[in-house]
């Protein structure tokens, strides 16, 4: 069997997801895996390089790169509750405590991800856009560097202890205009991939899920602490907890359908 290429972000919930798959927790059928731990941002512009036969993206990336990939049903994170967050430093002396939408300088994590795709959406004439990895936009907003930043990840779980203030839950917003759950990110195979390694992959990663939820109740993976970057136990499971579900496992009718309808989105703002 081959070893395949595989990038996924070394967030918990992706690290949740392949840890058994990866470490041959379960059986893997002989194939083995090496695998690249990138920021999504990363991997989406891979994706559009046709770089790796396996990898985790944005769904805002989906519709740019479908030509090259086919959609996993498994592995990928969607739901409701679990968008991206627009967040501000409140500035008590102007009206309401917001910035300026017409003026205002917002941080987003990386062009091609979902969560620049619902800003969008929410927001279609703020302009004035700066493009960081994730994990710097909470430090961009408390410096001034920018007025207002979409965060994902664990910094959900973070910015109201730094003093930083909710605006919009982008997911929200999606979820309450199109009664839909929010698509994020999933899991895509390289179409000059054989069907039959692409099929089996898809069974393998819906294995290594239900794995997970089976065998980490009371402790967490030594792959998912490992790859942290050193955030609290409790901040990994609300991690986990927010962003592998049922989808997860197999995204489903209900999974196919929110993501078309982002497509759609995306269709209707990159003119």
């Amino acid at each position: 069997m081959p070893e395949f290429e595989m990038g996924f972000s070394p967030c918990p919930n992706d690290t949740f997801i392949f840890d058994a798959l990866v470490n041959q927790k379960i059986d893997t059928q002989g194939y083995t895996f090496k695998v690249h731990l990138q920021d999504v941002q990363t991997l989406n512009e891979w994706a559009i390089a046709g770089k790796l036969p396996f990898s985790k993206i944005s769904y805002g990336v989906w519709p740019v790169v479908k030509n090259k990939y086919s959609l996993l049903n498994s592995g990928g994170a969607l739901g409701k509750g679990v968008g991206p967050l627009l967040i501000y430093k409140e500035d008590k002396s102007k009206p309401g405590g917001k910035p300026n939408i017409d003026l205002m300088r917002v941080a987003i994590p990386g062009m091609n991800t979902t969560a620049h795709l619902l800003f969008s959406l929410a927001f279609p004439n703020v302009h004035n856009k700066t493009f960081l990895v994730f994990n710097d936009i909470e430090e961009a907003v408390l410096t001034g560097k920018v007025d207002a930043g979409v965060i994902i990840h664990e910094n959900r779980f973070t910015y109201a202890s730094k003093g930083l203030s909710k605006w919009m839950d982008l997911g929200t917003y999606f979820e309450e205009t199109y009664n839909a759950p929010i698509p994020l990110g999933g899991i895509i195979a390289r179409n000059d991939i054989d069907p039959n390694d692409i099929k089996t992959l898809d069974r393998l990663i819906k294995e290594s899920v239900q794995y997970a939820f089976d065998n980490s109740y009371k402790i967490l993976p030594d792959y998912v602490k490992l790859h942290s970057q050193e955030m609290s136990e409790d901040v990994m499971r609300q991690h986990i907890n927010l962003y592998v579900n049922d989808f997860s496992i197999d995204m489903g009718a209900t999974g196919k359908k929110a993501i078309a309808q982002l497509e759609k989105t995306y269709s209707s703002i990159v003119k």
